[in-house]
Formats: C-alpha cells, sequence, structure tokens
C-alpha cells in the first residue's frame, strides 16, 4: 500500500464533500448497510470518520473505526472531542485486526482495492471475516475491477480523474486525482480482477459474494440532470460489494 494518507489527511477529508461522493457513493453504501440500529460495527480503514459517524449516528449500538493513519486517525479523534458520539478510534492495520469481541457488521471504504496482489487482498480479507460473528455481513465501496481503466472516460466533471501507471495487468497502478480549489491530491490504488476478489472473498470465510453498482439519489437528480451523471453511472470507476459470513 503506497498512498501515505498522513499528508493528506485534511484534503481527501474535504474532497469527501464533492457532490459524487454524496449523491452516489455515500448513498449506495448506506442503503446497502441498511438498518444498523443496536449492531455492533466496525469501519475498517475509516479514514478521519466520515462512514464511521454516520453509522453511530444511524443508530449502532458501538462503533470502531480502524485506520493505518495516524494522520486520518487525529482528524477522527478531533471530531470525537467536538461531537462526542461515543465512537473509539485506533490505529490499526486491516491485515492484522485485533478485535476482542466479534462484530455484527463490517464497513469499508476503499479498503481492498490498496492491495497489490493476492496475498495482501487475502490477508485484509481474512482479517475482516476474523473480526466478524457468524452470519455477519461486510459491506464496502471498491475500485472497480471490472472497468478498464486505460479506456475509461474522463471523470474531471465529477471532481477527479484517473489514469494508469504502466501495463494493464494484475497488480497495475491506478492513479485518482482529485481536484480541489486548493490544488490536486493523488492516491494510488492497485488493479486486481473481480474473480480474484471472489476467490479470495471465500476463502477467507464469506459463504456470499453479492455485486451492486452505484446508484444515484434523488437530491443528486434534482441537483444534476441525468446528462451530468452518464459518464460516472454507465462506466462506474467504482463497485459495492455485500459478502455475508
Amino acid at each position: 500500500m503506497t498512498t501515505n494518507y498522513d499528508p493528506i489527511a485534511e484534503q481527501y477529508q474535504r474532497s469527501k464533500q464533492q457532490p459524487w461522493r454524496t449523491f452516489v457513493e455515500c448513498f449506495t453504501l448506506m442503503e446497502l448497510v441498511g438498518d444498523q440500529r443496536g449492531l455492533s460495527v466496525l469501519d475498517v480503514a475509516c479514514g478521519e470518520g466520515f462512514y464511521t459517524r454516520l453509522l453511530r449516528q444511524g443508530g449502532a449500538a458501538q462503533v470502531t473505526g480502524v485506520d493505518l493513519s495516524p494522520g486520518m486517525i487525529e482528524l477522527a479523534r478531533k471530531q470525537e472531542a467536538q461531537h462526542r458520539l461515543g465512537i473509539n478510534y485506533v490505529v490499526g492495520d486491516a491485515r492484522e485486526l485485533n478485535i476482542e469481541e466479534p462484530r455484527d457488521l463490517a464497513v469499508a471504504a476503499y479498503l481492498l482495492n490498496y492491495a497489490c496482489n493476492r496475498d495482501e487482498l487475502l490477508a485484509m480479507c481474512r482479517g475482516i471475516a476474523k473480526s466478524l460473528r457468524p452470519g455477519g455481513r461486510f459491506v464496502t465501496v471498491n475500485c472497480n475491477p471490472s472497468r478498464h481503466f486505460p479506456t475509461a472516460p474522463s471523470y474531471r466533471r465529477y471532481g477527479f480523474e484517473t489514469s494508469v501507471i504502466g501495463n494493464w495487468q494484475e497488480g497495475a497502478p491506478i492513479k485518482w486525482t482529485f481536484h480541489l480549489e486548493d490544488g490536486p491530491f493523488d492516491i494510488e490504488n492497485y488493479y486486481l480482477d473481480t474473480s480474484l476478489h471472489e476467490e479470495v472473498l471465500r476463502i477467507a470465510g464469506f459463504r456470499e459474494v453479492r455485486w451492486h453498482g452505484p446508484q444515484l439519489s434523488a437530491d443528486g437528480l434534482r441537483d444534476y440532470n441525468q446528462a451530468y451523471w452518464a459518464d460516472l453511472l454507465e462506466h462506474p470507476p467504482i463497485t459495492f460489494i455485500e459478502c455475508l459470513k
């Protein structure tokens, strides 16, 4: 995992406000999460706590956020100090999760796409599966492994662009450039195909793996017309995975 989030933590926090992340990413992920009232939840790769707070505010009884970046966890803890939602944030690696009690639900926004090979992906999936009780669910938004990024359209109108570094093959780096008012920043993740994801998730202990495409909220269609969203929805750079242990 090559992206160091510590120097870009504050910029990444602001990128969450881009309309596509609100009306497509966030809307679809929370729709898949469904009713979280009373659940114990683990937010893996929680970043500065954007989804962690939504899960707690949605009624989850116990929420823990885990992230590899100390800078991200520092931002998350600052939010917790201000709002006191009762969320526990810890610095930790998804490949080596140490959760005392199995959870009902694990959520991850852009975690699996940081695995650059099968072994790293398997370690992540095993860490998440071990953190869940039998019958628990894992819901994630991920860079879309079925998208052929070398021929993807420009996503610049949505506030970001994608490009491939080197040849398109297993483990190929995909660079995401986010454009903010004060300048761009880059994130790098990796291409591993859909069948490999399914194989590894099942080996890790998930008995059902379901793929979901991005959905547009009614608010997104109200604020922007259908033509605006066409490239993002017809050639989605992201996908959603729902797994049952």
